[in-house]
């Protein structure tokens, strides 16, 4: 575990522009640097840093983060790695603190099972490299399979003896543990005896993200009728195969720079493309597509193309696929290959140029690919066709843009020769069984995380600007299909941005009691006295025990007070050194400026800016928060009185109704004559 002081200076001094500099060009741009997002593609430059506030954020995807989010994100790192690598980078050196006996041995076990792992990677490309019987039965193969010997290292490919015991042996002999050679799903265990999993095959190793050797796919040579043609490495604490891509590791720049994923089946179906040049490509490892997988592809890329086998069963997966793909959100295109031919067969046969040329003039949208094989197989027979239909409509009822699927729903009217009006009832019927069957199996006790964030309140400072709702992806939500789940989002973020951008000023308020004080004598009693903005607006929220909404806000509010009540102001940067990513983004979208003024006092024009009406803006936020709260409430008591449940109570609720409508119209009155 890395000391807090460590890791505090390692943020302090990891500069955020030297950092992103590594791997994006970044050019002046005022007291800020801009380039190109390395998280989505982009012709015009949206990604700021600023090396004042040791933040990035892009304005074009909406992602954002300080140094070690960078690196998180862009080498796919943990938290701990992303510090080690800046650690090294900027020659600081980390003494990890001892750790208590069950953390030491759970990381010990998980640590030893990527060790054996890599000593397997290892010890199988020797065999493949240096023993007769690897070169004659694996290395004939890969040849054979025409597998060069640069993408044989690229990929760490090997062997496994057909000696059933051979690697259970070595390893032991090497001092590896038996039950961290069975855990890691190496070796297998029958009637006290063990013995290797992969005896017999070639193997394909699989990597996480950072590149770590974490299980195995082999390939059996000999025709056996009992055993599996591809044999995968067993669950284990490293490898989970739902959350695992093959070549993932290799392919994820890639799939950055091209914005696209292409999505095939088998391990060599990605090596044969990497050999023709093309690296956005990841096997689901001859397993079914999963949406963990598909989330891994979406952290790069929101475009995936499917390249499937021609035949049946390759076009029923890719159906399957779909669906998961689209409830997503993703965008997906479906690419086949003719009869007879996957895309190794294809790839091995043609030119790198005629591959790609190939799959860019048969990329099909979804819906015409689906929509002509259905077509096919219904003919004219028209119970088939309304199955078709129907099968069609339930692919687009997954799609949660509302835009999306209503162009989809216009082009399959079209294709399908029907009415639209017809699909747009079926779709309605389908999306609200399945939003009935959501409801029943979601737990009571889960928030609802947000949808987008409100628009602002009439009161915004022009430098504040105007916020573009975004989804996690980067891309507008139109806020058509549902309404937002925090009522007092925007409140809550606007009171917690004067917070912590001017927690430290201090205002002047008038004292309203200094008439009475000076009556009765009191010494020190002034007209007006000074307060910070902390102090102000956590007295205001602590009086009226305010809480928020929205559970990412609250985490903020209770950081920032419990803060304030040790004596300390915490600014932005003080959130921005957490190791909680989502935290550190919400702050940063918090924060940050949308838009910045020029300097127009040197042409004689004045505009009056946040920081400048701050006394104002804190009273303005505060009563609109409170006046927010108080119509939530009068809609409850609303919702009680006409659902007729509550006779008992009906007296109080009516009277409560009644001082809650009283400050509602207290506050908007005090709102009006504010704004």
């Amino acid at each position: 575990m890395i000391p807090k002081e460590t890791v505090d200076k390692i943020i302090e001094e990891a500069r955020v522009d030297e950092v992103i500099g590594d791997f994006v060009a970044l050019k002046k741009r005022g007291v800020n640097l801009l380039g190109n997002c390395p998280f989505h593609n982009e012709k015009t430059p949206s990604f700021t840093v600023s090396p004042a506030k040791g933040i990035y954020k892009c304005f074009g995807c909406g992602v954002s983060g300080n140094s070690v989010n960078f690196i998180m994100d862009h080498e796919q790192m943990s938290y701990p790695d992303a510090l080690k690598y800046l650690a090294k980078k900027y020659n600081i050196e980390i003494q990890e603190k001892e750790l208590s006996s069950e953390e030491k041995e759970k990381i010990d076990k998980k640590e030893s099972y990527y060790l054996v792992s890599q000593y397997a990677k290892e010890q199988f490309i020797r065999n493949l490299h240096e023993t007769d019987e690897g070169k004659s039965v694996g290395l004939s193969y890969f040849k054979a399979r025409g597998i060069s010997d640069e993408m044989m290292e690229k990929f760490g490919l090997g062997y496994s003896f057909e000696e059933r015991n051979h690697f259970t042996k070595i390893a032991t002999d090497k001092g590896y543990k038996k039950e961290h050679l069975i855990g890691s799903g190496l070796i297998a265990e029958k009637n006290n005896r063990v013995y290797d999993r992969f005896s017999g095959r070639v193997m394909f190793p699989i990597h996480n993200m950072s590149g770590r050797a974490i299980g195995f796919g082999a390939r059996i040579l000999q025709t056996n009728k009992k055993s599996a043609k591809y044999l995968n490495s067993p669950e284990t604490e490293i490898y989970h195969k739902s959350d695992v891509l093959y070549g993932l590791y290799l392919a994820k720049r890639s799939m950055i720079q091209q914005d696209d994923c292409f999505l095939v089946e088998g391990y060599t179906d990605v090596i044969s493309f990497h050999q023709k040049g093309i690296e956005n490509v990841v096997a689901s490892s001859g397993t079914s597509l999963t949406p963990g997988q598909i989330k891994l592809v979406k952290r790069f890329t929101p475009n995936i193309t499917v390249l499937y086998d021609g035949d049946a069963a390759g076009i029923k997966a890719s159906f399957r696929g779909i669906d998961l793909i689209l409830k997503e959100g993703m965008n997906v295109k479906v690419v086949t290959f003719p009869d007879g031919e996957d895309p190794d067969s294809f790839a091995r046969a043609n030119t790198s140029a005629e591959l790609e040329e190939y799959i860019e003039e048969n990329k099909k949208d979804f819906i015409n690919f689906k929509i002509s094989i259905l077509l096919d197989d219904a003919g004219n027979d028209p119970i088939k066709r309304a199955g078709l239909i129907k099968e069609i409509v339930q692919s687009i009822a997954l799609i949660p843009d509302t835009i999306i699927r209503s162009v989809y729903t216009q082009e399959a009217a079209t294709l399908l020769k029907i009415e639209e009006q017809t699909l747009v009832n079926e779709l309605n019927k389908i999306r609200r069984n399945n939003f009935d069957k959501e409801q029943k199996h979601k737990p009571e006790s889960t928030p609802p995380e947000p949808d987008y964030m409100v628009p602002p309140p009439d009161f915004i400072p022009p430098e504040y600007g105007v916020h573009t709702p975004t989804s996690s992806s980067g891309f507008p939500i139109k806020p058509i299909e549902k309404a937002p789940q925090y009522p007092n989002n925007h409140q809550e973020a606007y009171l917690l941005r004067l917070i912590l951008k001017y927690g430290h000023h201090e205002i002047v308020l008038q004292n309203e009691n200094y008439e009475e004080e000076k009556e009765q004598g009191i010494e020190d009693c002034q007209p007006s006295y000074q307060i910070t903005v902390a102090q102000m607006i956590i007295q205001d929220i602590r009086e009226d025990d305010l809480s928020f909404d929205n559970p990412h806000h609250q985490s903020i509010w209770d950081a920032f007070s419990n803060k304030f009540s040790e004596g300390e102001i915490p600014t932005e940067k003080f959130f921005l050194q957490s190791s909680e990513a989502d935290l550190v983004k919400e702050v940063i979208e918090i924060t940050e400026d949308k838009y910045v003024l020029n300097d127009w006092k040197k042409h004689s024009i004045y505009v009056t800016t946040e920081e400048e009406k701050i006394k104002l803006a804190i009273v303005v936020a505060l009563h609109r928060l409170k006046l927010g709260k108080v119509k939530q409430q009068v809609s409850e008591i609303n919702a009680k009185l006409e659902s007729n449940e509550f006779p008992e109570e009906i007296n109080d609720l009516l009277m409560h109704l009644s001082l809650l409508n009283q400050a509602k119209m207290t506050l908007s009155k005090i709102l009006g004559r504010n704004i």
